[in-house]
């Protein structure tokens, strides 16, 4: 669930997972960090980490904190999970040379400029907790083999997203 009350250590979660990624291309080309696999799929999940901490922030967070490029960086946990197949190596690699250490710069700016008590204290989105409610029901129904009309008009959720569940 996206509460408020974790985005704080989901914040920090980005934050570690940062941190390994540049410390695992530290020293690294392009063509010593595809040549190692260890350090290649270290990287790719430690990536997928910080997408998926960035995925389960508050909808009320990202949109408080729009300079960051939320989307790209969710996109970038999707693709790695869902989509391994078609990876492109320069793109993982500029990802963790250049990417993360921008991102871990916003994120480490939003912990210390947040009063977390004050931000907290808000009340959750009905919005995510809803969102998070239909995207459960929407697994379970695919999983019963309901047709993806009959789940989208249902939740309300997109026949693209179903798809992706």
């Amino acid at each position: 669930m996206r509460e408020r009350a974790r985005d704080k250590g989901r914040l920090e979660d980005i934050i570690e997972y940062s941190n390994n990624v540049t410390e695992l291309v530290d020293g690294h080309t392009l063509a010593t960090f595809v040549a190692n696999k260890g350090t290649y799929y270290s990287v790719m999940k430690n990536v997928e980490i910080v997408g998926k901490a960035a995925y389960m922030l508050s909808k009320a967070f990202k949109e408080a904190h729009p300079t960051t490029p939320w989307k790209t960086v969710q996109g970038m946990r999707h693709v790695l999970v869902l989509d391994y197949a078609n990876i492109v190596s320069e793109t993982l690699f500029d990802t963790a040379v250049n990417g993360i250490p921008e991102l871990r710069k916003q994120i480490e700016k939003y912990l210390a400029e947040t009063d977390w008590d004050e931000w907290e204290a808000l009340p959750d989105d009905f919005e995510d907790i809803a969102d998070e409610a239909m995207v459960k029901l929407a697994r379970k129904m695919k999983a019963k083999g309901y047709p993806v009309t009959d789940i989208a008009e249902i939740t309300g959720l997109s026949e693209e997203e179903i798809k992706k569940l």
